[in-house]
């Protein structure tokens, strides 16, 4: 009787240490960008530095988060303030361009040059933050069609 006690103890445990949904802001993008974003959104890794997907609230097909404290990625969203398309200043990995601007705590990357705009939203903890953009960078390249090179 004491190990099933235990052993009921421990899972209870570790429940209470399981991160729980990542609330995240969803957008509301056209029929066009929506229908793109599906995929590219499926296409993205389990992983994104070492940190496990988790669920976001509300559930959306646009929207997905990583590891503790969260990587949040969104995708259908505007292009972000201080952004003018090609004239933006931008920076490549793996052949996918990104716009980067500072936010409360880390960093926000938005696709540039692409069809649609994915944002990853990078908190300092991660620190040099645009690591992350390696491990989504083969679904954008894959999934968000090149619009324009990043120069």
């Amino acid at each position: 009787m004491p190990r099933v006690l235990l052993a009921v103890l421990g899972l209870i445990l570790l429940a209470g240490c399981s991160p729980g949904p990542v609330r995240v802001a969803v957008p509301s993008p056209g029929p066009e960008v929506a229908t793109a974003c599906g995929p590219l959104m499926e296409a993205l890794p389990a992983k994104v530095l070492d940190g496990e997907r988790r669920d976001t609230e509300p559930v959306s097909p646009f929207t997905a988060a990583y590891g503790d404290p969260p990587i949040e990625v969104t995708c259908g969203v505007s292009a972000p303030a201080g952004m003018a398309q090609a004239q933006s200043q931008c920076f490549e990995v793996n052949g996918v361009g990104w716009f980067a601007k500072e936010a409360e705590n880390g960093i926000v990357f938005t696709t540039i040059g692409r069809a649609v705009y994915l944002e990853v939203a990078v908190p300092s903890e991660y620190a040099p933050e645009a690591n992350a953009l390696t491990d989504v960078s083969d679904a954008v390249h894959r999934f968000n069609k090149l619009v324009f090179p990043c120069t």
